[in-house]
């Protein structure tokens, strides 16, 4: 029987790349604000505002999704920490609110959320570890887990770490393309050597969230590579890759950075439950930029 799956935020960066590596097989809805170019051709587009309850009410019941992948979200940290309403919106409130409605459908409910629930002072974080955000985008997905967690049982909440790649759809948010830019032109580029992640690439992350969506899979589980560095070190690899000079990449703190949202040191995360449950495979820093590029 053909799957049906809403992916919202397909307009982003992730959700991008899970339109592009859904199967065809699969009957996928997407919902997005904006509009979408090059929309495959076993999707079908919603655009609506998911802040909408009355409309996105109308658009669960219409399409009975199977499983419900939640992309859609405020990730700017400094954005979110300067707009907190908007952020307490459509980071949580909106959560809550897919979450019921997936629950009254019989769908599952995969939720993106992020690292950034912990406050970074150990590291090497496994599920069980206590949450404790820095910041309010930290803090938006902390209350968006609970309410999803209330919401009914057949749910999984993905902590989904530093995500790295190239965009399948639009611009997107990679950073990537960004520091590309800067290189090519031969500026110089500051990248916080505070900052310890375990970066996962956009193409595994979306294969695991489409598996999620299949598989029999309920909790909380990180979505991690299997590479722990800090964010400078990162940089250089990357250079390195592209065959930049690794001159042009300057280390410096992202705590002394002004006007900027707290940022955690270390929430880089274990990723040992991923890779026994999902077939698709955890990788390594280095094979995941030989993927991408």
């Amino acid at each position: 029987m053909t799957k049906r799956i809403l992916v919202t935020g397909g307009s982003g960066f992730v959700g991008g790349s899970v339109l592009h590596h859904a199967s065809a097989d699969w009957d996928i809805h997407v919902c997005s604000r904006s509009v979408l170019p090059n929309v495959p051709s076993n999707v079908t587009y919603h655009q609506i505002d998911l802040c909408d309850s009355d409309k996105t009410e109308q658009l669960i019941r219409s399409v009975k999704p199977d499983a419900v992948l939640h992309i859609a979200a405020i990730a700017n940290i400094d954005y979110s920490e300067a707009n907190e309403s908007e952020a307490t919106l459509v980071n949580t409130e909106m959560t809550g609110c897919l979450a019921r409605l997936a629950a009254e459908q019989g769908a599952k409910f995969v939720f993106c959320s992020t690292d950034n629930v912990f406050d970074g002072e150990a590291g090497s974080y496994d599920e069980g570890a206590l949450v404790s955000p820095i910041n309010f985008y930290g803090r938006t997905k902390v209350a968006a887990e609970v309410l999803a967690h209330e919401s009914q049982e057949n749910v999984v909440i993905a902590r989904v770490a530093l995500v790295i790649g190239l965009p399948f759809m639009g611009a997107g948010n990679s950073f990537l393309i960004k520091m590309e830019e800067s290189l090519k032109a031969g500026k110089a580029i500051s990248i916080p050597e505070n900052e310890v992640r375990s970066p996962v690439d956009v193409i595994t992350l979306a294969k695991s969230l489409l598996e999620f969506a299949d598989n029999d899979f309920t909790g909380v589980i990180n979505m991690a590579g299997s590479t722990r560095l800090n964010r400078y070190e990162m940089a250089k690899q990357i250079a390195t890759k592209l065959g930049y000079s690794t001159d042009l990449v300057h280390a410096t703190d992202s705590n002394a950075m002004k006007g900027r949202a707290p940022r955690p040191n270390d929430v880089s995360l274990n990723n040992a439950l991923a890779r026994d449950v999902l077939k698709t495979p955890m990788r390594e820093l280095d094979e995941s930029l030989d993927m991408i590029f």
